[in-house]
């Protein structure tokens, strides 16, 4: 079996007074893809923003390849080969393309540099078109595949995607999901976040579905495509 590289043992968070996290289990193994679904407002975000420092958990642990680092800073976590790609995307807008990916490019933790700025453009010819337009210049779908391919600059173990196509028209959705794929058969680790299940059971190896803040149900993919009703009944309007 895989080792362990992100796990999560009954974490509990809040926002104020409002209890969102009731004691969430959650791991990732190396190479592994794991799909986290839910609806709107049932803790998929706090969840990510918990396990990597952003929110700090009022009880529970967060442990990277078997070190604890609960109430560690966020950035010493991602600097344990951790990417996130958040909802909203966060790219600057005032930097270039080119000075976007440049001002994230390093080394893995153990020196590999199996993704540069170049096999970034490669994976991603739609900006290799616009190295010198702001960020701010891009359309909703280059903007996505930018802070896709600033995270890759990382060389990351592991890519957190929130909601990598959200609000995207269908086309360049459907690119972003190429891409998700090609990086998943690069050996990289995924957790992903979509509303789009039939999308996501076709690239990872297992889910994890939220309700209220709790593991509510959890399945391989082969089983969820097999049986999509059965996700269908947790995530349908």
């Amino acid at each position: 079996m895989r080792d362990l590289l992100l796990e999560a043992s009954g974490l509990h968070s809040y926002y104020g007074a409002s209890h969102v996290l009731r004691g969430v289990d959650f791991a990732v193994r190396e190479g592994e893809a794991v799909g986290l679904m839910g609806r709107n407002g049932m803790g998929k975000t706090t969840l990510i923003r918990t396990m990597l420092g952003i929110v700090v958990a009022r009880s529970g642990t967060v442990r990277v390849r078997g070190h604890d680092t609960t109430g560690w800073p966020t950035f010493r976590i991602a600097r344990h080969g951790i990417a996130y790609v958040p909802e909203g995307r966060g790219i600057f807008p005032n930097l270039s393309v080119l000075e976007n990916l440049e001002m994230a490019a390093r080394p893995a933790p153990d020196g590999r540099r199996d993704w540069t700025v170049a096999r970034v453009l490669e994976t991603f010819p739609r900006l290799a078109q616009r190295l010198a337009h702001g960020g701010a210049q891009l359309s909703g779908g280059e903007q996505q595949m930018l802070t896709i391919g600033r995270a890759l600059c990382t060389n990351p173990s592991l890519l957190i995607l929130d909601e990598a196509t959200e609000g995207l028209a269908p086309m360049i959705a459907k690119e972003i999901w190429r891409i998700v794929g090609e990086i998943r058969g690069a050996g990289i680790a995924t957790v992903i976040v979509d509303k789009n299940y039939a999308h996501v059971t076709a690239i990872t190896d297992r889910n994890v579905v939220l309700v209220k803040g709790q593991v509510a149900y959890a399945c391989d993919s082969a089983t969820a495509r097999a049986d999509p009703g059965a996700l269908a009944a947790y995530l349908g309007v």
